[in-house]
């Protein structure tokens, strides 16, 4: 909690979680997802909108590893909306 978040910095992590999806994604998928971080990246949307759709590939393709990862489900649930990070 010490060090700042970027959109920068939010935008790799989210490019690394794309990363447990690559055999799964198929290319449209692929190419919302990366459409929605790059939007995110330019201040054009908010956060919750790309961590949305990764929930929703976390939950469709059974990524059990994802699923227990604090940065897609912050404690207390409120710190979902971090859309200004």
């Amino acid at each position: 909690m010490k060090l700042k978040t970027t959109s920068k910095k939010n935008s790799n992590v989210l490019l690394h979680t794309m990363g447990y999806f690559k055999k799964q994604l198929s290319s449209d998928e692929k190419e919302e997802l990366l459409d929605k971080v790059h939007l995110y990246r330019k201040g054009r949307i908010p956060l919750i909108v790309p961590t949305t759709l990764i929930h929703h590939y976390v939950r469709k393709y059974n990524q059990p590893y994802l699923k227990e990862q604090v940065y897609l489900n912050p404690h207390p649930l409120e710190l979902q909306l971090r859309n200004h990070a």
